[in-house]
């Protein structure tokens, strides 16, 4: 017994083991399957008929199936796509850009690119690509940008992956693991725009391995280490046009030697950005600049320097004969207020024709310096800490002698006279923006560069223009100030920029005839006359947009016939537009059709206003006609009454029933009903709105609490009754609250016989119980009077 138990668990437990494996077998199955047609649910819908397909941030694992030849932009970038297979893009042979960074991308098929003979662009890259393979490229024969920047891989491989892709123009390549450059890594490129290499961690470059491109436009380096930045240097000595250097630090000066060899460099354009910089360092690479032979500009963005400019007898440098060009922008100089008057870099300053020295800190530029600037053509300071005084200083006499075009916004300027005063020397300045400084009043007299011909004066507090305005100008911007007028006599002006002020009506014309341009966007305009308008003989461009006009037909109309003006922006933001060949925000509009409303707004507005207050006027007779106010009241008053207990607790029983009637059955009911049911035995207790509702209390609230404190409602119906306006009410009420409960608590008493027509025909309960239960029938026969009231004794005390 004991060993049949036996075979049978053992057999049992084998029956249960064989059904686990099965059913973790179709499972797997299953699993399989739903992972097969897991791409088949994955879809773009904006890929739809369409040759842009953007499915960029849609939450995809794979590359959406149904892609058409059609499609020559496909963006899959930001999603969460981990392999490329062979048919997922077979189908796409028109494509000319296909974006995928910011996937999960570890692995790609040999030929999933193989049928994108035409595509022009490919973005790999911020993905997790750990190697690279020349298949995948073998068959983009047009491509021209290739970007793979951000992934894992630590190599190049140990031949070149871009052998075939011999229309390439742009190349960016590298990320925080990629060590290592090899010879032949970059065969079969020979000509590039751009090349960005990313190597903060690079450390091993084979020497050689960029000589196979004959020239970059523009090198990007982003290394740390500055032997490999050299020796990148000495193969690309004679190969790069610009180069721009990123996130190096030369602290020390031995740190600058391995950049020697750039001194023979055929670069034309130098920029450091994000590069720190010493005291000790600088005059370092200031030789190693000025040895550059054909060097024409250096550029230094977001840099940081760590000095005060202590560099005498340390700058050993040639003086350049090529460098024309000098741009400095976000320099941080944590102890500006220290540095230096830089007399020791003078004589590398007369060749240059353009600075730029912007967001810099710069409180005064010394006379000596400027001096030395013979050649400088345009200088821009914008954003800056120059004062009146400093100006002064550093535009002094014989400084800037060739200077065209000079840029000093947003600095510290208050005084313009003062301003003007200080360049009048200039005697080749046209070009003049002291936007975003505080000049506030300016006096009526200035003294400024006859040649003067364009002045932006935007932005600069100014309430009110005077003559202080040089009369030379051609170009005026006086944009974003408080001006409420414009009347200056400016004969050669022909572009006026108002924008932004408060002007209620067009400048003059006479003033400046031979005005060709002009903005007075976001004013207070309301409307011009043609006058106004056709006084502007030179008129070809008028922006008078986001203003408050008043759109007339007589205003479309003479605009409509102006044929000589090519553009006039007259707009109402968000609302509807007024003119013709007008643009409203720069898109020009055709033939409009003007409404009733636009054109006649005013009488269109007196007649709504007439019609809203004949409508209010109706339904205030209606409402007091038919007693809507108090059909309101009552409502409330029920709405307020069905929140309480369906039934008063017995104790605030206070009467046997209350009484509703017409007070043209009072005799009857006050002389003869009152009496035989109070004086009964024992008697009933009557509740009658005469006597005893409260006084001062709202009616409704005087019969919500006499129906709430009474056990039956008595109804005394005659014709008087239901033509009584105050029963009407009072059996409105009680219609809602006794018949809404289902209850018998109704006693109905004919005083006469009543047809359930002559009831309202609201209250269709009321008529369903006349028409269903039975109700008292005053009698006139004295001999049947006693068995009524014997009956409505015996309602009253059921």
């Amino acid at each position: 017994m004991q060993d049949t138990s036996k075979m049978f668990n053992q057999t049992k437990h084998k029956t249960r083991t064989t059904h686990t494996w099965q059913a973790w077998a179709i499972y797997m199955v299953l699993a399989a399957n739903l992972s097969e047609e897991q791409p088949l649910k994955q879809a773009c819908p904006s890929c739809d008929a369409t040759q842009l397909c953007n499915c960029s941030s849609m939450g995809l694992d794979v590359i959406p199936q149904g892609l058409t030849a059609k499609i020559t932009v496909l963006n899959l970038a930001h999603n969460r796509i981990k392999h490329i297979r062979s048919r997922d893009l077979q189908q796409v042979v028109n494509l000319r850009i296909l974006l995928l960074q910011s996937n999960k991308i570890s692995s790609i098929d040999m030929d999933s690119f193989h049928s994108l003979g035409k595509l022009e662009l490919l973005d790999l890259s911020n993905n997790s690509l750990a190697h690279l393979s020349p298949v995948w490229f073998g068959h983009l024969v047009s491509l021209q940008q290739l970007r793979l920047q951000g992934n894992s891989y630590r190599d190049l491989g140990e031949s070149s992956p871009f052998s075939s892709l011999r229309n390439l123009s742009s190349l960016h390549l590298g990320n925080p693991w990629f060590s290592r450059i090899r010879q032949g890594n970059f065969e079969g490129i020979a000509v590039l725009d751009k090349l960005w290499i990313d190597g903060d961690n690079l450390s091993h470059y084979e020497p050689g391995s960029l000589k196979s491109i004959k020239k970059v436009n523009h090198m990007i380096l982003n290394i740390r280490s500055i032997n490999v930045f050299s020796a990148i240097i000495r193969d690309l000595l004679h190969s790069v046009t610009w180069l721009e250097v990123r996130e190096i630090a030369f602290n020390i000066p031995a740190e600058v030697q391995p950049l020697r060899v750039m001194s023979s460099s055929f670069a034309k354009k130098i920029s450091f950005k994000q590069t720190l910089l010493t005291d000790g360092t600088v005059p370092a690479i200031v030789g190693i600049l000025g040895d550059m032979p054909k060097l024409v500009e250096l550029e230094m963005t977001d840099c940081r320097l760590l000095g005060t400019g202590q560099w005498e007898k340390k700058i050993q440098a040639n003086q350049s004969e090529t460098l024309r060009v000098l741009t400095v922008e976000n320099l941080l100089i944590e102890k500006f207020y220290l540095f230096t008057d830089l007399q020791v870099v003078e004589y590398l300053l007369p060749l240059l024709t353009k600075v730029t020295v912007e967001n810099t800190k710069v409180f005064l530029v010394p006379c000596r310096l400027s001096k030395h600037l013979q050649s400088l053509e345009y200088l821009d300071l914008s954003a800056n800490l120059l004062g009146d005084r400093s100006l002064e200083h550093s535009a002094c006499k014989g400084g800037w002698p060739l200077l065209q075009t000079l840029n000093l916004s947003q600095n510290s300027l208050s005084d313009l006279e003062m301003t003007g005063k200080s360049l009048s020397h200039l005697r080749h300045l046209t070009l003049l923006d002291i936007s975003q400084n505080n000049f506030g009043e300016i006096p009526d007299v200035c003294e400024w560069p006859k040649t003067l011909k364009y002045l932006n004066l935007s932005s600069t507090q100014i309430p009110k223009l005077t003559t202080c305005i040089p009369p030379t100008l051609e170009v005026l911007d006086v944009s974003a100030n408080a001006l409420k007028e414009f009347g200056l006599q400016l004969p050669f002006l022909k572009e006026l920029y108002l924008a932004k002020n408060q002007l209620k009506t067009l400048p003059g014309a006479a003033p400046i005839p031979n005005l060709v341009a002009m903005s007075v966007r976001r004013n207070k305009l309301n409307s011009f006359s043609r006058e106004e308008f056709e006084s502007f003989k030179k008129m070809e461009l008028l922006d008078a947009s986001d203003n408050n006009f008043v759109c007339s037909c007589e205003f479309v109309s003479f605009i409509h016939h102006r044929a000589g003006i090519a553009q006039v922006l007259v707009g109402w933001p968000d609302r509807y537009i007024c003119d013709s060949p007008l643009a409203v925000r720069g898109a020009q509009v055709g033939a409009v059709h003007l409404s009733l409303m636009e054109c006649h707004r005013s009488l269109v507005v007196v007649l709504i206003c007439a019609l809203v207050f004949l409508v209010i006027l109706i339904l205030v007779v209606v409402s007091y006609k038919y007693h809507a106010v108090w059909y309101l009241r009552m409502t409330w008053a029920w709405l307020q009454a069905k929140r309480k207990p369906k039934r008063a607790p017995p104790k605030d029983i206070c009467y046997d029933a209350f009484v509703s009637y017409s007070e043209n059955d009072s005799d009857w009911v006050e002389n003869i009903m009152v009496r035989e049911l109070e004086q009964a035995c024992p008697p009933f207790r009557l509740c009658l709105h005469k006597r005893d509702f409260v006084p001062g209390k709202w009616i409704v609230d005087n019969i919500i609490d006499s129906i709430e404190k009474s056990h039956k409602t008595l109804f005394v119906l005659s014709e008087h009754f239901v033509q009584s306006e105050w029963c009407k009410y009072e059996l409105d009420f009680s219609h809602f609250r006794l018949f809404d409960e289902n209850n018998d608590a109704a006693i109905l008493v004919l005083l006469e016989p009543i047809q359930s027509k002559a009831i309202p025909k609201r209250f269709c309960k009321l008529r369903k119980i006349m028409n269903t239960k039975t109700y008292l029938e005053w009698p006139l026969e004295e001999e049947q009077q006693q068995m009524f009231w014997e009956n409505l004794k015996a309602a009253l005390r059921s």
